[in-house]
């Protein structure tokens, strides 16, 4: 039989029997779907998290209070632990540690910020100059925090756009006092675009100098420090170098970790793409399903088709040729359903890229190719069954029934 006419007898089987044929089409289509949709979900977390790290640069290191080891799983995100990192430490890392060209330690915090009648809780930061150049945001007004020594400091401040717009509307915001909790701070400074961090809006953030945070806290320890590493230095020779500054400094004890963002994004990419497979796997479990209720379609299709299928014996159709029909049958419905999900799964997606700009929701073109592949797959898979069956009918006995 000619390829042409196989499709023609296929098409003609498949429109006698419309309904199934929709049933089918749909649930290829929903398991499809499925794989698009949800690995779109994962490869989007995956690439959203990393981008998030990326902005640091492979020049960047950053110490946490706590070690990893002790805490289990990532450091901690409180920043608190057994002993503090104090500022006076921070001052000694960065006379003392070799390849260290500049440090940015963190004071985080929430607190309301007024200004005249109108105020809002924010987030607060406090660090240094540094922070601004290692964390690449852009001055959009006035300008960013002074270069201070470490334990001084000023009544300045430096804040997002959205807050600046809550606070003063259209009105120029530079010079202006505003109140954090029972201190006041003169704005000389205002962060340009959103300046999101890891869930985190900066543009609703006040930055303020480090130990005028530590006074408004009422805190000592630092939150997070964050290194910038000289030209020429490698980054890994720098984090040995100040963790054991740290462990000097601590009596011995390693109670700090200490991190570059190239092993945080190698961590974060092993999790998120071995996520992204499980929430495959369990998208293409679907798909075994519909290959199953492709092998009852087409055994009910066998039953109900045992006149035709003598018939075509009789007129001298071999074995493998009744076969061919039943599985070109169940490739055909699978791979129109594949496409129905694929572009459904596409619409969905790129309506999650429209809610959700921040994430790049994306499917890897792997999973594609595995979608399609799987559902091609499981359908002839499932379908060789009813159609050898079909295959060893005798034509007698194949017209004998009615």
């Amino acid at each position: 039989m000619r390829l042409v006419d196989l499709m023609r007898y296929t098409l003609l089987a498949l429109r006698r029997q419309r309904f199934r044929s929709v049933m089918l089409l749909i649930a290829v289509g929903l398991g499809v779907g499925a794989v698009i949709v949800l690995t779109a979900l994962g490869e989007g977390a995956r690439r959203y998290v990393l981008g998030e790290f990326a902005f640091l640069g492979k020049d960047t290191v950053i110490m946490f209070p706590g070690r990893k080891e002790t805490t289990g799983g990532m450091p901690p995100v409180t920043g608190s632990s057994a002993r503090a990192i104090t500022l006076e430490e921070v001052e000694v890392l960065g006379r003392t540690v070799p390849g260290v060209s500049s440090l940015a330690p963190m004071v985080i915090g929430n607190g309301p910020v007024s200004f005249e009648a109108r105020g809002r809780e924010s987030m607060v930061v406090g660090t240094t100059a540094a922070f601004f150049t290692i964390r690449q945001l852009q001055i959009a007004q006035g300008s960013a925090l002074p270069d201070l020594d470490l334990g001084e400091g000023q009544q300045v401040a430096v804040i997002g756009q959205k807050l600046k717009t809550e606070l003063f509307d259209n009105r120029r915001a530079i010079g202006q006092w505003v109140r954090l909790r029972d201190y006041r701070f003169r704005v000389i400074g205002v962060l340009a675009g959103s300046g999101d961090s890891f869930g985190a809006d900066l543009s609703e953030a006040i930055f303020v100098p480090v130990a005028s945070a530590q006074s408004v806290f009422n805190i000592h320890g630092m939150f997070r420090v964050m290194f910038k590493v000289r030209d020429n230095y490698r980054v890994e020779e720098v984090k040995a170098g100040i963790a054991q500054r740290m462990q000097e400094l601590h009596e011995g004890e390693q109670d700090v970790t200490v991190v570059s963002p190239d092993a945080m994004l190698s961590t974060f990419d092993d999790i998120l793409r071995a996520l992204t497979l499980g929430v495959a796997g369990i998208a293409g479990i679907s798909l075994v399903v519909a290959g199953i209720l492709v092998m009852n379609v087409t055994l009910m299709s066998v039953k109900q088709r045992t006149a035709e299928i003598g018939l075509l014996k009789a007129i001298g159709a071999p074995a493998a040729q009744v076969r061919t029909l039943f599985l070109t049958e169940a490739a055909l419905l699978a791979f129109a359903g594949a496409l129905l999900g694929m572009a459904l799964g596409s619409m969905l997606v790129a309506l999650g890229r429209e809610l959700y700009p921040s994430i790049p929701f994306a499917t890897p073109g792997w999973a594609i190719w595995a979608a399609l592949g799987l559902a091609v797959g499981t359908a002839l898979v499932f379908a060789w069954l009813p159609a050898q069956q079909a295959a060893r009918l005798e034509p007698v006995d194949a017209l004998g029934r009615r």
